[in-house]
């Protein structure tokens, strides 16, 4: 028996011709010994089906078909299910055999043999237990804890009475009964537990979870699965008695500083109080002119709420992401929503100069100006790129003009400086207000790319950027979160108001764009680098985009790698090893176990696969590689767009392009083209949207011909996309100009997507403390 590894066949292979030559050898001298070589390949999917390249399922299909190859694969049931099976042309060829840990086993046969026998418990018309007994967090402290230590849980069980003796011999303490519902809070030892999960009375054991009211946002993203963690230590005296601890971390973005540069903060608005009743607003700074720190406009207050305001309104159910970071007030735009590229720079000069005073190690960009110079050339951008070098995540609106004034869909409006690589793009989603996810879409305001900033040559040539941006979307349509008192946009808009409160400080109003859907993400980074402090602005990047959810039937140009997924990435973070130091070497092993994070999440009862992949400027690469090993593109210095990835291995740093393609896990051959999404074409010298619509040479084709145009344009709350032919030039001074797509940004930023509306709920007066 031997084993096929994918990447030792992709090792420093020069392109997918040489790949394709290493592979059809080894099926050639399996073949040719007659039977007497098994070949067994581990995650069977990344050879064959359709998640795998098109060279190695169809050599492995011939094969298979000459009925000369012996193979024997592993992968998970999810994977085998969704890229195998779903392949009728190679699916035939294999017999799935379903394999089970001896304990998992037990459970779940057991849990079988009840269902397949009848169900007379009175419970017949509710849907049957399915799996295995133990939940899946109660099993992991069951391996972690000690066997000693007393939990307490929910038991489901089909008759209570039965198991009254033995709750009783082994120390079990029943604290309330549920009669009607077959359930019974307990205390219990953790070392009965599985013995308690075996006897045949028992239906389902739980830990009993905290339970409270969330915030549409923190629990749609998963913010709140992933909140507090739980580890287990245990410590042997000198005499050899054995001590278990057992510690809780609320994941909250506590000592992580997060700049908001915005158009200011109501200071006394119950959302930026501490813990400790102390406001979590550090620094205040105004860049404006105005010499106020404020928010008289007020949309830096309801940005700022988002990313990292406290849960106190409403019993919690406007919490922020990161609702106890530090928050450090950069005021750019004015009382009336506009600012000056100047001033931005002055801020990002003071974030460069001060972070580490203050552990800056996000900023939320939510505003923007027309994406007109290349990212080489234009100022913000290459402020921004240097707080990313230095280890500072910047997060940026993709900008609010996904659509023209007919509602049409418009490509190529990201705005500077979500046009920037290294920043962290943000395009908004709308989840209609439910926090399951199978519902959720694109806002259709939301900005497209690809990126059509440029640099003209000498010879008077212009060179698009044409990167993929956004990176990913999170949720931005009608958000609902905190109120600067007697704003302009409540003065001039009341139905913005949405009757939260009526007290200052405590009110709530709903706004709607990228600019909403940015601090979701700030806020989700800063959570993360509290997790793991060593993470890399890039590293960041790489696992939000790898554990996004791809939307269905939207492209790469509107989602990028798909919506924000808070659990996900978290539970990625806590596993990247701490103990790099300055020494990173190549492929290095990332992780901190073998075994790398099942890609599923599960919110609010719906489950989604992860999008496996990042970004690479006009690429998308997939495969495990990317979380598994180290990648000389997740280093300070460095942006990952400077990267191709081969096959399921390395991602090359030095952004050559290896001249007979590259070979994406996903199956799609790139020869100096773009890959778009799976119904994307490629072309040589083009950009591609999934409907086969080419972009190329200056002029944004999308059923209408819009022109993006040159200007200086201007930095506003929602940023403005600029058009010399029906733009009106209010201002020569500083480059200010406005035109209709700043009426259909601000349209959007007021109005929204219709439906999506979220829940509205009223505050008490009482402020709610989550401990």
């Amino acid at each position: 028996m031997f084993s096929l590894s994918l990447d030792a066949l992709a090792a420093k292979a020069k392109n997918s011709g040489e790949f394709t030559a290493r592979l059809q050898a080894v099926l050639a001298e399996v073949e040719s010994a007659d039977g007497q070589i098994i070949l067994f390949v581990d995650q069977l999917h990344q050879f064959v089906g359709t998640y795998a390249a098109p060279i190695a399922t169809d050599a492995i299909r011939a094969a298979l078909g000459r009925n000369r190859l012996r193979i024997v694969g592993a992968t998970t049931s999810i994977a085998y299910a969704e890229y195998i099976a779903s392949d009728a042309s190679i699916s035939g060829f294999f017999q799935p055999v379903q394999v089970s840990d001896g304990v998992n086993g037990a459970d779940s046969t057991d849990a079988q043999k009840t269902d397949n026998e009848g169900n007379d418990n009175g419970d017949s018309n509710d849907r049957q237990f399915k799996g295995g007994k133990l939940s899946p967090d109660l099993r992991e402290m069951i391996q972690n804890a000690g066997s000693r230590n007393r939990v307490s849980l929910i038991l489901q069980a089909d008759d209570l009475s039965k198991l009254g003796k033995f709750l009783k011999t082994n120390g079990v303490r029943v604290d309330a009964s549920y009669p009607q519902l077959g359930a019974v809070k307990i205390e219990a030892p953790i070392g009965v537990l599985e013995k308690l999960a075996a006897n045949g009375n028992t239906r389902y054991l739980s830990l009993n979870r905290r339970v409270q009211s969330l915030g549409h946002i923190t629990a749609t993203t998963g913010a709140d699965l992933a909140r507090r963690v739980t580890t287990t230590s245990t410590v042997t005296s000198s005499l050899g008695v054995p001590t278990t601890t057992t510690t809780t971390t609320v994941l909250d973005g506590t000592g992580i500083g997060v700049a908001i540069l915005d158009s200011g903060m109501d200071t006394g608005h119950k959302a930026f109080l501490g813990k400790n009743d102390q406001s979590r607003i550090v620094f205040s700074q105004d860049y404006t002119g105005e010499n106020r720190i404020d928010d008289p406009y007020g949309h830096g207050t309801h940005v700022a709420s988002i990313a990292v305001g406290n849960g106190r309104i409403a019993e919690g159910a406007y919490t922020g992401v990161a609702p106890n970071a530090n928050i450090l007030n950069l005021r750019v735009l004015n009382s009336q929503g506009v600012g000056s590229i100047s001033g931005i720079l002055a801020a990002l000069d003071w974030v460069l100069s001060n972070r580490t005073a203050y552990n800056i190690r996000v900023v939320n960009m939510s505003l923007g100006t027309a994406a007109v110079d290349s990212y080489n050339n234009d100022p913000i951008c290459r402020a921004v790129r240097r707080l990313v070098n230095v280890g500072v995540v910047v997060v940026a609106a993709a900008g609010n003009n996904g659509k023209n004034s007919a509602g049409q869909k418009v490509y190529g409006q990201i705005h500077c400086p979500g046009n920037e690589p290294s920043a962290l793009t943000v395009g908004a989603a709308n989840t209609y207000g439910t926090n399951a996810r199978n519902d959720d879409t694109i806002a259709t305001f939301s900005s497209r790319g690809p990126t059509r900033s440029f640099w003209t040559d000498a010879a008077g040539v212009k060179h698009y950027d044409n990167l993929m941006k956004p990176d990913l979307v999170a949720p931005g349509n009608k958000i609902v979160d905190a109120e600067s008192d007697h704003n302009l946009l409540v003065t001039q808009h009341p139905q913005l108001d949405m009757g939260v409160s009526s007290v200052d400080n405590r009110r709530e109003m709903q706004l709607s764009g990228t600019s909403m859907s940015t601090p979701v993400v700030a806020g989700a980074a800063a959570m993360l680098l509290q997790a793991n402090p060593t993470l890399t602005p890039n590293m960041v990047k790489a696992l939000m985009m790898y554990t996004a959810q791809p939307l269905k039937n939207f492209n790469t140009f509107e989602q990028g790698a798909g919506e924000l997924n808070v659990e996900g990435a978290m539970r990625v973070a806590r596993l990247v090893r701490k103990d790099f130091g300055s020494s990173k070497p190549i492929g290095a092993t990332l992780l901190t176990t073998q075994v790398p994070p099942v890609p599923v999440t599960t919110i609010a009862g719906n489950t989604f696969s992860w999008s496996k992949g990042i970004i690479l400027g006009q690429h998308f690469a997939k495969g495990p590689s990317l979380i598994t090993k180290y990648q000389p593109v997740y280093a300070l210095g460095v942006i990952v767009s400077d990267g191709v990835v081969l096959s399921n291995g390395i991602i090359v740093s030095d952004g050559i392009v290896v001249s007979d393609g590259i070979i994406v896990s996903d199956g799609i051959i790139v020869s100096d083209g773009i890959i778009v999404s799976d119904e994307g074409i490629i072309v040589s010298d083009g950009i591609i949207v999934s409907d086969g619509t080419t972009i190329s040479d200056g002029a944004l084709f999308c059923n209408m011909g819009i022109i993006v145009s040159d200007s200086d344009g201007i930095i506003v709350s929602d940023g403005i996309i600029v058009s010399d032919s029906d733009g009106i030039i209010v201002s020569d001074s500083d480059g200010i100009i406005v035109s209709d797509a700043y009426v259909l940004a601000q349209a959007a930023m007021l109005g929204g997507d219709l439906g999506g509306d979220c829940p509205v709920v009223v505050d008490n007066g009482v402020d709610y403390i989550d401990d």
